[in-house]
């Protein structure tokens, strides 16, 4: 599905359900009992959450928590680190994703990733942004890579800035276009999540803000999951947030609910800066 139907589409999970709670938001990726080790230490203990389509969930929690453990879980980004082992089941859009039957490189292209850094491919704009469609076979031919380049850019709010730039290198550009051009590059094979780590932590203030603004946009279109130290960021962007603490799920709720009524007294030390 490419990004024109993404936005006729709507709110349509493709697991057809709406959660029991009354939000209405259909459950994206459902997740149950996901362990994580690395050899003979466990990094995540049993976590269960369900992470809602169109809307922004924030993982937030200290350094060393797993946060960014279970979000590499969502994409298999794990099997690239020997040691690591996975168990537990994480369902998108009702597939398996551990399922051994999965292609890694398909899900990659229905699971995207923003990471902490900026790290544009050495090579022009415009290549950057076609080089997943030309891997996975979107597209063949110039019309068709020049109406993704145009609309990715767009999406990522680059167009402006960039369109007499194209054959210029994509590592010539701000740290923040440069996220912008990650961002782009991640929507260009039209996938249904993104997943971001620490999209904004290498940012200045005006190129964090231009990556919220965008984040908040996206989600029309996408399933976004971000992580993030900035507890104010994950205030702004998400409207869900869960808290992570020493490798366990600590709860999970609407974003409001969680920084002004938490239900866990470890979810309130670390919202109130006792420790962090």
């Amino acid at each position: 599905m490419d990004i024109n139907q993404l936005e006729s589409a709507g709110p349509v999970s493709s697991m057809g359900t709406a959660i029991a709670t009354g939000n209405p938001f259909p459950v994206k990726i459902e997740c149950r009992d996901v362990k994580v080790f690395y050899g003979a230490k466990q990094a995540l203990k049993s976590v269960d959450i369900d992470i809602r389509e169109n809307q922004v969930t924030a993982f937030i929690g200290p350094s060393g928590c797993g946060k960014s453990t279970f979000l590499r879980c969502l994409n298999r980004m794990n099997d690239t680190v020997a040691s690591a082992r996975v168990s537990g089941s994480i369902k998108i859009g009702g597939d398996d994703i551990y399922d051994p039957r999965i292609d890694v490189v398909q899900l990659r292209a229905r699971v995207g990733m923003v990471f902490q850094k900026p790290n544009p491919f050495p090579k022009s704009i415009y290549e950057n942004i076609i080089y997943g469609p030309r891997i996975h076979g979107i597209a063949k031919s110039k019309a068709d890579f020049d109406i993704i380049v145009e609309r990715s850019l767009r999406g990522a709010g680059l167009w402006d800035e960039v369109k007499d730039r194209l054959n210029e290198s994509g590592t010539g550009l701000s740290g923040g276009q440069q996220q912008r051009l990650c961002i782009a590059r991640a929507i260009a094979v039209s996938p249904e999540v993104i997943l971001m780590d620490e999209p904004c932590s290498a940012l200045d203030p005006i190129a964090t803000a231009h990556v919220e603004s965008l984040i908040d946009e996206l989600r029309a279109n996408f399933t976004i999951v971000i992580v993030t130290h900035n507890m104010q960021q994950a205030a702004r962007v998400s409207q869900r947030t869960a808290f992570f603490h020493l490798g366990t799920l600590v709860e999970e709720d609407d974003t409001a609910a969680i920084f002004t009524n938490p239900r866990d007294e470890r979810t309130q030390g670390y919202i109130t800066g006792r420790y962090g």
